[in-house]
């Protein structure tokens, strides 16, 4: 029996239930930071989806974007009952640690939909709860990265996960213009505005540092991961903050004095957006065409389908606002990229599991 069940080892710890599950176990010991980004692709592609009319497949995907995001919740729980200390490894790693914002830009891109859907108590709630985690991570990575002694520099850590600090800043900005806009409350306007100016300046922050990164340090083909193609899907998520901030009431007084601000900055990121697109596909091709690097499944993926998604939802949401045809035909365009992209990774996800299923040795 105790071949079967060895004593807990290292950092980790038995908890009820979950001693002797060894199906699920090495999962759960194994749980990314970043798995939250399925619910950030899954909720956006839905709201893509509504916004160019396709009510039904919309729906389909908000409640299972809702589903989704309650597991992975329970398993985030479970991790850190039973593996705490593996958790704070995490947390503790730079390479690593951003990815834990998903789970703020998760909730605020389904309280996004449900607002769309008409339930702006759950946007509201869900913005509340992201709030309070955002402003843990918000100050708690960058204490942990800068006070802690180290051996290594820093910089060499940095990769494309870290503009999820951005992404989960302007996921608040989103929340806050949508709960100022449904109740008429300036204050909260001004808040979110100050979301999105701060999360402007955190990408030329990021950007800064990860372009250093990159342009300092050897690239190797497991270094350019998927998850650069959050240097576009920054920007796109900015482009949809300043829409909704844009819809708030214009006697607004954040909105008097800054409104042509947020217009032409957003637009300008917009197109700096889509001139990501080509490189990061040649990024791409350098990977797996010319270094061969596996295309097998990776949670990292769904970092291109979530950019994907919220470049076609921003588009579609500030090109309407502002009366740019351009900007909204391609959203609509994009919309269908990014439910193909979705489609895609679905299937490799699902492969992935079922290799695990039959004893494969890479948890699902």
């Amino acid at each position: 029996m105790s071949q079967l069940n060895p004593p807990p080892t290292g950092n980790s710890r038995v908890v009820p239930g979950s001693g002797g599950n060894r199906l699920l176990s090495p999962v759960i010991q194994k749980f990314p930071p970043s798995a939250f980004s399925f619910v950030m692709a899954t909720g956006i592609l839905s709201t893509g989806l509504h916004l160019t009319g396709h009510s039904a497949a919309s729906v389909v995907l908000l409640w299972i974007a809702a589903a989704s995001a309650v597991l992975l919740t329970a398993a985030l729980l479970w991790r850190a009952a039973a593996y705490p200390g593996k958790l704070l490894t995490d947390l503790n790693n730079p390479a690593k640690t951003f990815g834990f914002f998903t789970i703020v830009a998760g909730a605020n891109v389904l309280g996004l939909r449900f607002d769309l859907a008409g339930f702006p108590e759950a946007t509201l709630w869900l913005g509340i709860t992201a709030g309070l985690l955002w402003a843990a991570l918000n100050y708690g990575i960058p204490c942990s990265m800068l006070l802690r002694e180290r051996s290594t520099p820093i910089l060499q850590d940095a990769n494309g996960s870290w503009f999820l600090w951005v992404v989960a800043t302007q996921s608040m900005a989103n929340a806050l213009a949508v709960v100022a806009r449904a109740t008429g409350n300036a204050h909260l306007g001004a808040a979110a505005t100050a979301a999105w100016s701060i999360g402007l300046v955190l990408y030329l922050l990021v950007g800064t540092l990860v372009t250093l990164r990159l342009l300092t340090l050897p690239n190797r083909p497991e270094d350019l991961s998927p998850t650069y193609w959050i240097f576009m899907g920054a920007t796109a998520i900015t482009v949809l903050a300043g829409a909704k901030l844009l819809q708030m009431p214009t006697e607004f007084p954040v909105m008097i004095s800054t409104a042509g601000f947020v217009a032409g900055a957003s637009y300008a990121l917009w197109a700096l957006g889509l001139w990501w697109i080509p490189l990061l596909l040649v990024f791409g091709f350098w990977r797996h065409v010319i270094r061969k690097y596996p295309a097998s499944y990776e949670t990292g993926m769904w970092a291109i389908v979530f950019p994907l998604g919220m470049m076609s939802a921003a588009s579609i949401s500030f090109g309407r606002g502002e009366s740019i045809l351009m900007m909204e035909h391609i959203g609509e365009v994009g919309v269908w990229i990014a439910a193909a992209a979705w489609a895609g990774t679905v299937v490799l996800m699902l492969i992935s599991c079922l290799h695990w299923l039959r004893g494969g040795n890479r948890p699902a």
